[in-house]
């Protein structure tokens, strides 16, 4: 196998693909929020709210992604991608704002793999099928 195989092998990867996307859309949903709070009034606190159905989208298209580029076992895929989605948060907001880890965060990683899965499950559902 030469190289070009094995990076094109590493970029088909469902869990990779998927992680990809979702921070794709999480960045956009960032974007939005931002010029939104920028345009408003609006203080940082009461977009709280916003900032978890940004991530919650963000965990759908990431499963989605990974359970349609799978092609099978899509709460699997999808799970997965939403457990390493959310270690990847973590991991920045521990290291950019010093946040500790508490309770809430076991939660968090119940929520975001259960969302991942279902966005998983319904990405299995939409790939096409070779007759």
């Amino acid at each position: 196998m030469n190289a070009i195989q094995k990076v094109s092998n590493w970029k088909m990867n469902p869990i990779f693909a998927g992680i990809c996307y979702g921070f794709v859309w999480l960045a956009l949903g960032a974007l939005t929020l931002s010029v939104l709070l920028a345009a408003s009034s609006a203080s940082e606190d009461n977009m709280k709210s916003y900032t978890y159905i940004i991530h919650g989208f963000a965990l759908l298209v990431a499963g989605w992604t990974a359970g349609r580029r799978s092609g099978k076992k899509g709460w699997y895929y999808g799970g997965i991608t939403g457990l390493l989605y959310l270690l990847i948060v973590l991991i920045i907001g521990f290291l950019a704002m010093d946040v500790s880890f508490n309770w809430n965060k076991l939660l968090y990683i119940l929520l975001s793999f259960g969302v991942a899965a279902l966005g998983g499950i319904a990405g299995v559902n939409t790939k096409k099928h070779k007759k």
